[in-house]
């Protein structure tokens, strides 16, 4: 069955992946140097496939344990103790009994949460309620980790969430169990640069100077070009290049949103036909169609005042300067001060990114969906 290549959620195969060879060749080099390494991009750029396509090379996948956990939707440290040891159990399940046992037999803290059939299979039935002493069975991981048959490499998604958590030092812990762990390398990926900026390159943090720091940055779009036609004329289809120039600019050279247009131009292109510019903005069209109902709650579960701002910098597409009387005025909006109060909450809540002092709508689809319906 002929899959659609433009993959819109996870890492398939190499297949459909498209460039960033400079990036996998330099985070594989910093990685088999010894090296612990930040990665730090925009969210929806593609960090994450990154992560997976480098795990997914021979170098790698022969002569490492890897391991993979997002840690977006955690709150406390609990919850990224959870993640983390199923993350472990699931990865080292196809590598044999004997590789999970050796896992087993350091995490002491959680076993009750673990059951074995009757060829020797694990099943981890353990649920985030049962871990009641996260801080044990951190280190009962990290003593696993040490001692494992191979390297490991813990790749950790969204690591700026750590400095969020109530429990306090926790980056402090992590950083010394990391230090003490020789056996095992890290890669810490996040897109708030402001946070990961503080974590990694302030004096007064503990992984100041600890890590190597990547930036990633859009794909080539030349790159994709070539990527783009090839799966189009693998099936009989064509593709204008003029529509990637178009369909790069609607979505400002953002990787995910790059590809989940092509999915649907693809979708709509029928053998021997032309995938035309002219079928960008219809697309797009659709595509927030779609997202209708989702954004109108969205925007209903908001408060108020932080709605109007949101639908204020929404308008804007690039806002700036933001609690000066001539944004507040044009946009009808109630003080400065009310501005500030709503945008700090939206920024809390990841609605808004804010870099460089240009505040823009995380989500590119909603930011378009507010300048067509309001």
């Amino acid at each position: 069955m002929q899959i659609n290549p433009f993959i819109i959620s996870g890492y398939v195969s190499e297949r459909y992946f498209c460039g960033r060879e400079k990036e996998t060749q330099e985070l594989i080099q910093e990685i088999t140097d010894g090296n612990n390494v930040a990665i730090i991009a925009t969210r929806r750029m593609g960090k994450s496939d990154l992560i997976r396509h480098v795990f997914n090379q021979s170098e790698i996948c022969a002569s490492y344990y890897t391991f993979y956990v997002d840690i977006y939707a955690t709150r406390t440290l609990r919850e990224f103790v959870y993640l983390l040891s199923k993350e472990i159990v699931d990865e080292l399940k196809p590598q044999g009994q004997k590789s999970i046992s050796r896992f087993w037999n350091y995490i002491k803290s959680i076993q009750a949460g673990v059951s074995f059939g009757p060829t020797g299979e694990p099943s981890f039935n353990l649920q985030l309620g049962d871990l009641q002493q996260p801080e044990t069975t951190l280190d009962e991981i990290f003593k696993y980790l040490q001692t494992a048959d191979k390297p490991c490499i813990v790749a950790i998604d969204e690591f700026q969430q750590t400095a969020l958590y109530p429990e306090k030092n926790i980056e402090a812990i992590l950083r010394t169990y990391i230090q003490k762990c020789s056996n095992a390398k890290f890669i810490f990926a996040g897109s708030q640069r402001h946070l990961m900026g503080q974590m990694f390159t302030s004096a007064s943090r503990p992984f100041y100077q600890s890590v190597s720091i990547m930036n990633i940055g859009p794909i080539d779009i030349d790159k994709y070009k070539t990527f783009a036609v090839h799966h189009f004329e693998d099936v009989g289809k064509k593709l204008d290049t003029e529509t990637v120039d178009k369909v790069f600019a609607v979505c400002h050279n953002i990787t995910w949103y790059v590809q989940k247009m092509f999915s649907i131009l693809y979708s709509r292109t029928s053998r021997g036909e032309t995938c035309r510019p002219d079928m960008v903005m219809p697309t797009l069209a659709y595509i927030l169609s779609t997202l209708d109902y989702t954004y109108k709650e969205t925007l209903f579960r908001m408060p108020k005042k932080q709605k109007e701002v949101f639908v204020a910098i929404a308008k804007e597409g690039e806002a700036k300067n933001i609690t000066s009387g001539s944004f507040v005025k044009k946009y009808k909006l109630p003080s400065p001060s009310t501005v500030q109060a709503a945008v700090k909450g939206l920024l809390e809540n990841d609605y808004l990114t804010h870099e460089l002092g240009v505040y823009t709508v995380y989500d590119l689809f909603l930011g378009y969906w507010i300048q067509r319906n309001y």
